[in-house]
């Protein structure tokens, strides 16, 4: 009964000192407050990522406690260094360009002499196919082309003849014209001195008729000849028609040159030659297979192979909504890969797009960074690379560990170690943090210390006797962390 009693009198003895220490440190809390009117919570300030995390609002403790972890006196201090600022993603990285190479016409490869992982330049043979059928071809068309060559000539004739001819006739025409005009003229006359005579009695009937008859003649004649010049306005509209069928023709003979070039492009299209410089990443054809065309075949074609130029290589990221505000076209990159441990490459942000993605309502945005040098040779396409962006540089500027700096109803302030490790709460403005240590813009001077929390708590402990408080913060915190 009685060692009951000596516990329960040293728990209430404990508990004492406890409350006695308790009141006396948060006496002197910063900005004047008193008990539960202070909040210390560590970590990173203005919602940085790192640092080890107090208690927040939410979640307050009585001041002098410890963390849960129990951490032991620290302190640290002020000192010039740089901070940079990343945003961290991961891509793919691509080539400049990735052609597919096909074909313009079909046949059987006959030679095919470069295969995966091969440079090749710009104008390199890829690959031959069978040029019978098209040799052949060419032959044809020019067979053509000949004849109607010939067709030209034929027509150039025809219409040299008829333009001679139209000329030849239009003189005789109008020769006979003329004759029978005058003829017609004379006939008139001897009528009219047969009808005299006639008259007279000095001329027998027989011969006034045979007169008459001479006239009917030399009239008909007449009209035949005046036909005949009339006949010679339609002259002209036949040699133009002559001339028509001479320009048909040399239209034959274009149409034949043209059918010419094509079967000639295509005895040349059975040849296949690289459209720039690259490394064949893919081959899908061998020798003696049967290829399609890839313009009129309705599949689009075979595919021989694929190049790719990776004369200029680039990362293919998605960036975070959150992030992607401080991420900006010329940040420079460092590009690590699990192909090469410990090495790192460099780059440039190209390209940011402009609208996001979304999936699973994430919204990511697409982010193309240019590899410095190609990747020195190095790198390939569709490897996995790490992409860490350097967002913000600070350099030589005033520096703490996220640890030592607190915040008090939304200001960042620390406890500076004075005379006899007594702590002196002074307010600071921050400015770029990294997740481990943050920017002082001011408040704090160079070489200045500045006492962790956990030593601040650690210390009242050892001199106040606060044990039994240590131990209460320590529950409740474990308590409204479940």
């Amino acid at each position: 009964m009685m060692k009951k009693l000596l516990i329960l009198i040293v728990i209430i003895a404990l508990a004492g000192g406890g409350w006695y220490g308790w009141t006396k440190y948060n006496a002197k809390s910063p900005h004047g407050k008193g008990p539960m009117g202070m909040q210390r919570p560590g970590g990173a300030p203005g919602g940085a990522r790192g640092g080890n995390q107090m208690p927040s609002e939410n979640d307050e403790l009585p001041p002098g406690t410890p963390d849960a972890e129990g951490n032991i006196a620290r302190s640290t201090k002020v000192k010039r260094d740089n901070i940079e600022l990343t945003v961290s993603t991961t891509g793919k990285i691509t080539a400049n360009t990735t052609v597919e190479i096909k074909s313009k016409a079909s046949g059987t490869i006959t030679k095919l002499p470069y295969d995966i992982s091969d440079h090749v330049t710009s104008g390199d043979l890829l690959c031959e196919l069978d040029p019978v059928d098209e040799l052949r071809n060419v032959r044809l068309k020019n067979v053509a082309l000949e004849s109607a060559k010939a067709r030209v000539s034929q027509q150039e004739i025809n219409l040299k003849i008829q333009e001679l001819n139209l000329e030849t006739q239009t003189s005789s025409t109008h020769a006979a014209l003329a004759a029978s005009e005058v003829k017609f003229a004379d006939t008139v006359d001897k009528l009219a001195r047969a009808r005299a005579l006639f008259q007279k009695q000095l001329l027998s009937k027989e011969d006034l008729s045979a007169a008459e008859n001479e006239m009917a003649q030399t009239s008909n004649s007449l009209q035949q000849a005046i036909i005949d010049v009339r006949e010679l306005e339609t002259q002209p509209h036949q040699l133009e028609l002559k001339r028509q069928d001479v320009k048909l023709a040399k239209a034959s003979v274009l149409q034949s040159e043209v059918d010419l070039e094509n079967a000639q492009q295509a005895l040349s299209d059975t040849k296949i030659y690289a459209p720039s410089d690259g490394v064949i990443t893919e081959r899908t054809v061998q020798i003696g297979q049967i290829i399609a065309s890839g313009v009129s075949n309705v599949g689009g074609g075979t595919v021989i192979m694929t190049i790719a130029d990776v004369s200029h290589l680039y990362v293919d990221a998605s960036v975070d909504e959150a992030d992607i505000g401080k991420v900006k076209v010329g940040q420079n990159v460092t590009i690590t890969t699990d192909a090469y441990i410990g090495k790192q490459f460099t780059g440039k942000i190209s390209r940011v797009a402009a609208k996001g993605t979304n999936s699973n309502n994430v919204v990511t945005f697409a982010v193309r960074i240019e590899v410095d040098n190609a990747g020195n040779g190095l790198l390939r396409p569709e490897m996995t690379a790490n992409i860490e962006i350097e967002a913000d540089r600070r350099q030589n500027v005033l520096t703490l560990p996220n640890e030592a700096i607190q915040m008090y109803r939304g200001q960042n302030f620390v406890d500076l170690k004075g005379k006899n490790d007594t702590p002196t709460s002074v307010t600071i403005v921050t400015g770029l943090t990294d997740g481990l240590k943050t920017e002082v813009v001011s408040g704090l001077e160079d070489g200045q210390e500045v006492l962790y929390p956990a030593a601040l708590y650690s210390k009242w402990s050892k001199t106040q006797g606060g044990n039994f408080a240590q131990s209460m913060g320590r529950a409740a915190a474990m308590s409204r962390r479940r």
